[in-house]
């Protein structure tokens, strides 16, 4: 019998049990509340007096009212660009401990993130509270006694400046609770080496001797370890090599496009769980099994506003205009998507994060990512959000039965007319002029937008079919392999002619 393991899933149901119904809303007050008055006699919250914004009855309209919207360039260049000077109390109190390396999916540089000791326990609070929702799943009591691969970065930060610097799982992953160091795998030692090959290399001569019962990583990244697992001990699937793997903690991105291919790789299913950790903080957790979205963790660190994701306040490069209205959290809308801000415990104030979310209950707070400002194809008016290509991609895999775990796109001309070219990525071998069919009228039906551009200026779509394994290959060529990398879906169309070279070279 599980004894260690029944004795720790009876004190998380107990605190499940014990821990009382939250309010989001008054959560929310209360955490601007407390970053303001922590941040008030910095720089920036002189600039923008938050002493006299912390006298008004509604403190959320007024500090909406005093503070601009911020993207990384515009906080970087006139706030966080003095951290690297050696400023102090610029954006938070002292000087952060780490700066997270964050180049995204369309940046070419690495973003640099503050990270405060203060955020740092925010992540580690959030994740305990993922942990004590774990009682919502009805897991057995020995999948508490099993170990839980976690694949993010390199845990081998650099030093510079007096603080250290990596990507936000590495950082995570160095500062994991000792109590949790005997559960965590790959181990530290195996977890700093640099190298993305080099460590699942490494993962899989050692697989066999760990019991993993879960797996926490970005869906994409996951699916290549498990491969190079099964091909190094020449088994059927994962299970083979870890038989009491019961769970599959996915972040970063949406999983439903990797869904098909990655339960290739298993005996039979287990229960995958979202998780949305970004390098500016840990902002939602899925808390039961009844729902795939995620409650945003509304009460530790972080304060979210929401911009109604539409044209109009959007700029080309994926930043907001600054007339563009703020909605607080009761006043948000199902079926709506919002481009998300935070202002967080690391001194970002207004930030615009760069992804999109919509509301699927908003009395519990709980979301969906719905894709990325800059990867909103709206060329001719066709209005596509990365959530509406992913449930297309899902029809095409299930009239097909096939696996398409990648794509990307942009609208490109063809003849002076405006066209949507598709890159697929799947081993099926489709005919591309049929697919572009299905996937035009999958389009048209799920989005009116998209139906009306059709009828207009977008005249057409054209879909190749590619190995998937090129995608990989694309980042990798980038210098973006592994850890939290993130395939861009859409692309403008300098990037995408450099995009369709470098396909044809390798194919």
């Amino acid at each position: 019998m599980a004894i260690l393991g029944s004795l720790i899933k009876g004190a998380i149901d107990l605190k499940d049990k014990l821990t009382p119904d939250a309010n989001p809303v008054e959560e929310q007050k209360k955490v601007l509340y407390q970053l303001l008055e922590t941040a008030k006699d910095t720089s920036f919250g002189k600039h923008y007096n938050f002493k006299e914004i912390l006298t008004h009855v509604d403190i959320r309209t007024a500090f909406a009212e005093a503070v601009p919207y911020h993207d990384y360039d515009k906080m970087n260049v006139e706030w966080w660009s003095k951290l690297h000077k050696g400023e102090k109390n610029v954006t938070w109190p002292g000087s952060p401990s780490y700066f997270a390396l964050s180049s995204g999916t369309t940046g070419k540089t690495s973003k640099r993130i503050p990270v405060t000791d203060e955020m740092i326990e925010a992540i580690r609070a959030a994740g305990i509270q993922q942990v004590t929702a774990l009682a919502n799943f009805d897991l057995e009591a020995d999948f508490y006694e099993k170990e839980i691969m976690m694949l993010g970065s390199s845990t081998d930060l650099q030093e510079r400046d007096g603080h250290l610097e990596g990507e936000i799982s590495g950082i995570s992953a160095s500062n994991i609770p000792f109590w949790f160091k005997g559960y965590y795998k790959p181990g530290e030692d195996i977890a700093k080496i640099d190298n993305w090959d080099d460590r699942v290399k490494t993962i899989a001569e050692n697989a066999k001797t760990w019991d993993i019962g879960a797996l926490s990583g970005i869906p994409s990244w996951m699916e290549l370890m498990m491969q190079e697992v099964i091909e190094h001990h020449g088994v059927a699937t994962i299970h083979d090599i870890w038989p009491n793997l019961q769970v599959y903690t996915s972040g970063g991105v949406a999983f439903q496009p990797y869904e098909k291919s990655f339960n290739k790789h298993l005996a039979r299913p287990i229960t995958v769980i979202d998780t949305y950790l970004a390098s500016e903080g840990f902002i939602a957790f899925q808390q039961g099994p009844e729902t795939d979205a995620m409650k945003l963790v509304t009460d530790n660190g972080i304060y979210f506003e929401f911009v109604p994701f539409k044209p109009e306040y959007i700029n080309p490069d994926g930043s907001l205009t600054q007339d563009a209205p703020v909605v607080m959290l009761e006043d948000v809308e199902l079926d709506q998507d919002y481009a998300l801000i935070m202002s967080t415990v690391s001194g970002a104030w207004r930030y615009l994060i760069g992804d999109t979310i919509e509301f699927t209950d908003i009395e519990k707070a709980e979301i969906k990512i719905t894709g990325r400002t800059k990867f909103f194809l709206n060329v001719v008016g066709s209005q596509l959000s990365v959530n509406k290509m992913n449930t297309a991609i899902g029809e095409i895999e299930e009239e097909y039965d096939v696996e398409i775990p990648e794509f990307t796109l942009a609208a490109v001309r063809i003849d002076e007319e405006f066209h949507h070219h598709w890159y697929l990525g799947t081993t099926a071998d489709l005919n591309d002029k049929e697919v572009a069919q299905k996937l035009d009228e999958a389009l048209k039906d799920a989005n009116k937008n998209y139906k009306v551009a059709r009828s207009k200026a977008l005249k057409g779509v054209k879909v190749t079919t590619i190995d998937p394994t090129l995608f990989h290959d694309w980042n990798e060529h980038n210098k973006k392999k592994g850890g939290q990398v993130k395939m861009e879906r859409v692309m403008d169309e300098d990037k995408f002619s450099v995009w369709e070279t470098f396909v044809k070279e390798r194919s």
